[in-house]
């Protein structure tokens, strides 16, 4: 026993009780799925007055499940290509700044574990972290083998 196809609300309630989306990112998804008569700006100003979009929770979110993992430039990108203003990035990123070295360090220690014997050994740790999104400065300070003070073994 099936349903009928879901309504466009239906469905962003669906997407929406995933994760977190960005109104841009339901107006993708979503524009696919418009009949005739559906009228998707006024469905995503409804669930934005409801508060069922919030661009301050779609940055927490992308910033708590993928800054373990990036640096802060990556988790930026990802922000902004979600349509998230500069205030609402610069607000959720600013604990990803100040622990961008530490989580660097423990990323560098997951992937390699030991400093680079060689000069290309040194390099592709680098290519690595750079990859990832962290900074030049950060990506140094790790190869070097330099440790935050506040970092605990």
């Amino acid at each position: 026993m099936g349903f009928a196809t879901l309504s466009l609300k239906g469905r962003a309630l669906r997407l929406l009780a995933q994760r977190e989306h960005s109104r841009l990112e339901l107006e993708r998804k979503l524009a696919a799925h418009v009949a005739e008569g559906d009228d998707l700006t006024a469905m995503l100003d409804e669930l934005e007055a409801k508060n069922f979009i919030n661009p301050e929770r779609v940055a927490q979110s992308v910033a708590y499940r993928r800054g373990s993992k990036l640096g802060t430039a990556r988790v930026v990108q990802e922000m902004r290509s979600k349509g998230l203003d500069d205030d609402t990035v610069r607000a959720a990123t600013q604990e990803l700044r100040a622990t961008e070295w530490q989580r660097a360090c423990t990323i560098w220690r997951q992937r390699f574990g030991a400093p680079a014997e060689t000069p290309q050994d040194k390099l592709k740790q680098m290519r690595f972290l750079a990859s990832r999104g962290f900074s030049g400065e950060v990506v140094r300070k790790v190869v070097a083998g330099q440790v935050p003070e506040d970092a605990s073994d």
